[in-house]
């Protein structure tokens, strides 16, 4: 029985030929997310240069602005493809560090304003009037049930959580790669590995 659970535990059972699917999910996450972001730059391509000139203060925008997109779009479609991820994503996290400690550094840990958090700093704590301030206003001047149907006002705060996380994901496909049986890596090195030739030959 203890053995049992011991094998458990360190994966030494069926789960290891399931070992594939957490990465998988990571990338099936991370995919749309770096596809939209990368999007989001291109097609607004001169307000990326201006902002990463002008707010980030980075050398030679437009350079760093077509780096930061392909980055972004061919990471994305990569992750899906699960093709070539232990190279992909190490662009793809010097980006969310750059963009966790060029943008988000100084608005603290929390992407939303959550007054009741832990990690709230003054910035969130300020935000708490200018929320109920808001609110006062739309049910004064609007229709505030129509203008809640989608979901509560809420103040973006727009702290470094979500670029940390997308890194500490990244970081995990790193180690991990993209996945037993659900990644193109996965089947490119089995088709490349000695072993594997010699056992279709001699089959």
């Amino acid at each position: 029985m203890f053995t049992h659970i011991k094998d458990f535990y360190r994966g030494e059972t069926a789960l290891q030929q399931l070992d594939g699917v957490a990465p998988l999910g990571l990338r099936l996450f991370l995919s749309p997310v770096m596809l939209q972001s990368g999007w989001t730059k291109l097609v607004g391509f001169e307000n990326t240069v201006a902002w990463f000139e002008h707010s980030l203060g980075l050398p030679f925008p437009e350079v760093m602005a077509a780096l930061a997109v392909g980055t972004e779009v061919v990471g994305g479609i990569l992750l899906l493809l699960g093709l070539g991820i232990r190279f992909i994503t190490i662009p793809l996290m010097v980006v969310m560090l750059v963009a966790a400690f060029m943008v988000h550094w100084e608005n603290g840990w929390l992407a939303l304003s959550d007054a009741s958090s832990w990690l709230a700093n003054d910035r969130v704590l300020d935000a708490v009037e200018k929320k109920q301030r808001i609110i006062a206003t739309l049910r004064e001047h609007g229709n505030y049930q129509w203008l809640t149907s989608s979901g509560p006002v809420t103040i973006l705060n727009n702290g470094i959580e979500f670029a940390i996380t997308y890194f500490v994901m990244l970081l995990s496909l790193f180690f991990t790669g993209g996945g037993r049986y659900l990644s193109l890596d996965y089947w490119l090195m089995k088709s490349t590995d000695p072993k594997t030739k010699e056992s279709l030959m001699q089959n």
